[in-house]
């Protein structure tokens, strides 16, 4: 895992409450990444070492500099620090990039229709892969469709249709709008939200050959649930479908067993006894703790918080598969949770 520092070039508003931090690329050690990755931002906030993962909305080829989409969440500490308190010329300390929501790289593309599906920041890494493939001509054409709640406030509206005006014939952008509107002079604005049959009509773009088609999802769980169900009845493959989870969702009945419970921690030459409570994942309780564990996506992905199990049972929870990469004695903390009174850990890093 490399780490780097970057320096704030500048702070663009996209909506009232969204913003793309651009960072200027290293001299020397230029960051190599591939649209559609996260760069994952450090922060010191009250003494606690807090991760943040977020987007790339830049693609590299196309733009000069390093640029990530923040949302601002109502109790989220990271994005309102980043809204409240960052500045022009400050220097941040990232971890490299990271995410497997890309276009496939051992499969040819330029023949293929994409089709990006999202609501909300979800667009954030769907318009890191449209400005790649389109610049880089990765596709026959690309389809959008973009849910929000209003007109005013999509995020990368204008980009969006410089893009749209630039590959006309080739990119077809849908803003579906869930709030009442009077009128837009827009034919490519859709009253409502992305539902089955809007999915449908859209999918007939492809001239009845879904097989030749690539999917990126990038929204709430429900959008991207109902997306992969349609294209699966339409035969598309699960190969060709891809989705990019931000968010964990955890069943809890998973949970009915789970205890608060003392962890032992051992990482390097340092030891630590952390009370796990009920509903927290080691991971939150060591840094609640003031310790120094490296972490990222925290959805069970990046590997970057894997532990071994010393002693102990342990019980990951939400994660849909896990990685190849890890062992029978592993376990991913983000993502753990003590089933028993005596778990022992230790972080090999």
């Amino acid at each position: 895992m490399k780490l780097y520092t970057l320096k704030v070039t500048d702070i663009r508003q996209e909506t009232q409450d969204s913003v793309t931090i651009l960072f200027k690329q290293p001299g020397l050690k230029r960051i190599k990444y591939i649209a559609g990755q996260y760069l994952s931002l450090i922060f010191r906030i009250n003494g606690r070492r807090y991760v943040r993962p977020y987007s790339f909305s830049s693609a590299p080829g196309v733009d000069e500099t390093l640029n990530i989409t923040v949302k601002r969440v109502p109790a989220g500490i990271v994005s309102n620090h980043i809204f409240d308190k960052l500045k022009i010329e400050d220097v941040l300390e990232v971890i490299e990039p990271m995410g497997d929501f890309v276009l496939p790289a051992n499969t040819q593309t330029s023949d293929k229709h994409i089709y990006l599906w999202g609501a909300g920041s979800g667009i954030t890494p769907l318009i890191s892969i449209a400005k790649d493939a389109l610049y880089g001509n990765k596709a026959t054409s690309i389809t959008l469709a973009y849910g929000n709640r209003d007109y005013e406030n999509i995020i990368f509206s204008t980009v969006i249709e410089d893009l749209n005006k630039r590959f006309a014939g080739i990119f077809f952008p849908y803003h579906f709008i869930t709030k009442p509107f009077v009128d837009i002079d827009n034919p490519n604005v859709v009253q409502g939200r992305i539902t089955e049959k809007e999915i449908r009509d859209l999918l007939n773009g492809s001239q009845g050959n879904l097989k030749n088609t690539i999917h990126f999802i990038c929204g709430p769980v429900g959008l991207k649930e109902s997306i992969k169900s349609t294209l699966n009845e339409l035969g598309v493959e699960n190969s060709n479908i891809f989705s990019e989870d931000f968010e964990v969702i955890r069943n809890p009945k998973d949970f009915e067993d789970i205890i608060t419970q003392n962890v032992l921690i051992k990482r390097g030459g340092e030891s630590k006894t952390v009370e796990v409570t009920f509903g927290k994942s080691i991971l939150e309780a060591g840094l609640d703790a003031l310790m120094e564990l490296s972490y990222s996506c925290q959805t069970g992905n990046c590997l970057v918080c894997k532990a071994r199990i010393i002693k102990g049972d342990v019980r990951m929870i939400g994660v849909e598969k896990l990685p190849e990469l890890l062992e029978s004695d592993e376990c991913l903390l983000c993502s753990s949770f003590p089933v028993s009174d005596n778990v022992e850990i230790s972080i090999e890093y």
